[in-house]
């Protein structure tokens, strides 16, 4: 179950509620800004970490954009929301704007606190209301998360001259209208399909298919944002039917693109 509301007065603020209980992500990035928080239940955390992370109930996950993670059930009932929001918009608010430590990597903080100020936020988010600014309540938030020691850390270690290289099979991935062949993608930077299958993951993450699929993703929400029908939005982005769309859809944002779009 999830539910999704964006605010009236700022639309790139994103706020959600799920109850899961089964396995419901694959490794996934954002193209926003995420800040979530464990109500109830156990998970696993997965992503540019040494192994795994159990996050419990009243942990806050800071995840800034472009991180590969995933998110799913320990056992049992898993209750926790999430706020999404344009990152260049997060940064202008941090305390110390691009120097923030916030946009280095995911973290994990245990702060009861913070828990419940995101969760004000949240709420302030589905009812459009809020006793006060929320620029300012996201700024104090923002200034409370730099000051915090997380329990957790996983820094970007991304290497910019690989993904430089890499640049023209994103690019083809991204734009092509069906899946393209490991090879072809391996012969445009000079690479095997196991060098190149290697490259990737460690420059994103993902593997190129993998990758692919995120990618198209992304920008399958914000089409859906939008307003764009979901048939529409399948077609645009080369799914080759409906059921295909919702079945990829699902594993990314475990929830179908109705629920999503609202």
């Amino acid at each position: 179950m999830a539910e999704f509301w964006r605010s009236t007065a700022l639309p790139h603020l994103e706020a959600r509620r799920s109850c899961q209980e089964n396995t419901c992500y694959r490794p996934h990035t954002h193209d926003s800004f995420s800040i979530g928080v464990i109500d109830a239940g156990t998970s696993v955390l997965t992503g540019p970490l040494d192994g795994t992370i159990r996050l419990e109930p009243g942990d806050v996950v800071v995840i800034p954009a472009g991180q590969v993670h995933a998110c799913n059930p320990d056992a049992g009932r898993w209750l926790y929301q999430m706020v999404h929001m344009d990152q260049n918009w997060a940064v202008s608010l941090a305390p110390c704007k691009g120097a923030s430590r916030q946009f280095d990597g995911i973290r994990v903080l245990r702060r009861p606190d913070l828990h419940r100020r995101v969760s004000v936020l949240n709420d302030a988010i589905f009812t459009d209301e809020a006793r006060e600014p929320i620029e300012a309540q996201f700024a104090a938030l923002f200034a409370e998360l730099e000051a915090a020691s997380p329990a957790h850390l996983a820094t970007s270690d991304a290497d910019p001259e690989l993904l430089a290289r890499l640049a023209p099979v994103m690019r083809r991935l991204r734009h092509a209208e069906s899946n393209p062949a490991l090879g072809e993608l391996a012969g445009m930077v000079g690479m095997t399909k196991y060098q190149l299958v290697r490259a990737m993951r460690r420059a994103t993450g993902l593997s190129p298919l993998a990758w692919r699929q995120n990618a198209r993703i992304v920008q399958a929400r914000r089409m859906l944002r939008g307003g764009r029908p979901i048939a529409e939005t399948a077609h645009a982005l080369g799914f080759t039917d409906q059921s295909h769309f919702h079945r990829v859809f699902r594993a990314h944002v475990a929830a179908s693109p109705g629920t999503y779009r609202g």
